[in-house]
């Protein structure tokens, strides 16, 4: 490799600074095991580092920042360390009338610096910040009763707003809170915390599209900053072109995490794609890194079987066994149509090896799902993050107690199937759950296709297969949510629905009866 162009390593001028270590440790850790601490990378990142943090914390101060039109009203508190990282922020939004006010949009403290106190040391700054101005605080109190602090905002004099004002029609006084300053003291205001309650309500949609839009600036201005600790950290290897599986594995990460986070944004209440993903380009360098999405063996960690079949395990493959990690992402990627087209369209292979940039290019990571055959059955891996294997026993538990319930259920005449884990396993850092492969694609890809293919356009114009894809998801996750009883959002999510599809002919499978054209089967995964 030619030696890089000078503006890749510029980043890698200055040394690496508290932030840039704790969002690499971040990238690493994330789902690996604590005995991966002993690595090189882990071991020159983590040096004197909880040192650092406390007198990181120890110098920090507040800082108010006055309203900045273009960012919609918002208000800010912060919290920054005297080198400059930022540790923890708060958001709020001033409302005129009925009363002077400031809606907590929301607290957040970094993930390092948490359980330190800079949430009640914030939340101390803008009670403070409320009786300077005399003005009302209100909130939303979302954090569950049994989570240790709850009381917190009881502790800093806000109080319930059923306790000022009593129980009103829409319910909405079970969760709000208010501060109120010693100026209303003796003061009747509780109709016009009705009111203002009441209005934040109907405000709510709104506010909640001007915080996404901050959301995603801020966001991005993190990646920045990650791709710029990654750049310095292996200022070496890129100079020299070696690009090690430990360069390889981290760079992989932060691209998935790029793309989780692209596909997240596209779905936000307000998002329009005005803070374009583009401010984060790869130099050509990275971009031509092949994609490696386990760790390597510099970051040990146990196989653990965590859960599933037991009969199905002893029938797999020793060497799956032995090395999960490594065999499982040697297998082919699932030949998705979007994967199976572009593979044509730039004269590549299902064999060919995947560099970042053909993910960034593709817009999603291709090697998440692997096929699989045993014993005359098709299969299907799916890799997960580490630390979201945790779910699975709960997913697994909901979709058997739906299963239980549905007994041949259908949803506009279309059969809806559960398709559970087989089993998980858990290997270098990434879950790898294991279930059948199922005659379908994901229903939004399903949607992509008929939308973009020119083959599937014309049909899709005639009958608005889109359309149907989507009431059909919408219908079949709110049923299946009514039959448990609570609320799955949290781990059965729609993303997980996948309708009938005929994969290689790339055209969905569709019923035309007395009852009308709808789809064969939805399944649940």
């Amino acid at each position: 490799m030619n030696e890089p162009a000078i503006d890749i390593l510029e980043p890698a001028r200055k040394r690496l600074g508290l932030s840039e270590k704790l969002s690499l440790i971040n990238l690493i850790s994330d789902g690996l095991r604590h005995d991966s601490d002993s690595s090189p990378v882990f071991s020159d990142l983590f040096r004197e580092l909880e040192t650092l943090v406390h007198i990181t914390v120890s110098g920090a101060k507040v800082d108010r920042l006055e309203a900045d039109y273009s960012r919609k009203g918002f208000k800010h508190l912060e919290i920054n360390a005297e080198t400059g990282e930022n540790l923890a922020r708060l958001n709020m939004l001033y409302l005129k009338k009925p009363l002077p006010c400031y809606y907590l949009v929301y607290v957040e403290v970094a993930s390092p610096f948490r359980k330190k106190g800079l949430g009640n040391l914030i939340l101390k700054e803008f009670r403070d910040f409320l009786l300077e101005k005399s003005a009302v605080g209100v909130l939303d109190n979302i954090i569950p009763k049994d989570d240790p602090t709850f009381d917190i905002y009881l502790k800093l004099d806000w109080k319930p707003l059923c306790d000022i004002t009593g129980y009103f029609e829409n319910g909405h006084s079970e969760t709000y809170m208010v501060y109120l300053p010693p100026a209303f003291a003796g003061k009747d205001v509780k109709d016009s915390l009705v009111k203002l309650v009441h209005h934040l309500v109907r405000k709510r949609p709104a506010i909640d599209m001007r915080d996404n839009e901050l959301m995603v600036q801020r966001t991005i201005e993190e990646f920045k900053d990650l791709y710029s600790a990654l750049l310095m950290y292996f200022e070496d290897q890129i100079i020299e072109g070696n690009t090690d599986s430990v360069m390889r594995f981290m760079f992989t990460r932060f691209v998935t995490k790029l793309l989780g986070f692209r596909r997240r944004i596209s779905k936000l209440l307000g998002y329009t794609g005005g803070e374009s993903m583009e401010q984060i380009p790869l130099h050509p360098e990275i971009r031509n890194i092949m994609a490696q999405s386990y760790a390597p063996r510099e970051f040990r960690s146990k196989l653990t079987f965590i859960t599933g079949d037991k009969e199905l395990w002893l029938i797999l493959p020793e060497a799956l066994k032995n090395h999960p990690a490594r065999f499982i992402e040697a297998l082919n990627n699932y030949q998705r149509p979007s994967l199976a087209s572009w593979l044509v369209a730039n004269g590549k292979s299902s064999a060919s090896d995947l560099t970042l940039g053909d993910l960034i290019d593709l817009g999603f990571d291709p090697t998440r799902l692997k096929e699989l055959s045993l014993d005359g059955q098709e299969y299907i891996f799916e890799r997960i993050q580490g630390q979201m294997v945790e779910n699975t026993d709960l997913k697994m538990e909901l979709l058997e107690l739906a299963e239980r319930k549905m007994s041949s259920l259908k949803i506009k005449n279309t059969n809806v199937r559960i398709n559970k884990p087989l089993l998980v396993i858990k290997d270098r850092g990434n879950g790898y759950i294991l279930r059948k492969k199922v005659e379908g694609i994901h229903w939004e890809e399903a949607v992509e296709q008929l939308q973009t293919s020119p083959e599937l356009k014309e049909l899709n114009s005639g009958m608005r297969l889109d359309r149907m894809i989507k009431k059909l998801t919408t219908k079949t996750f709110e049923k299946i949510q009514s039959m448990v009883g609570k609320d799955i959002g949290q781990v059965i999510d729609p993303a997980g629905f996948f309708v009938s599809w005929d994969i290689a002919g790339n055209r969905p499978r569709l019923v035309v009866d007395m009852g009308g054209v709808y789809f064969e089967n939805m399944w649940i995964s």
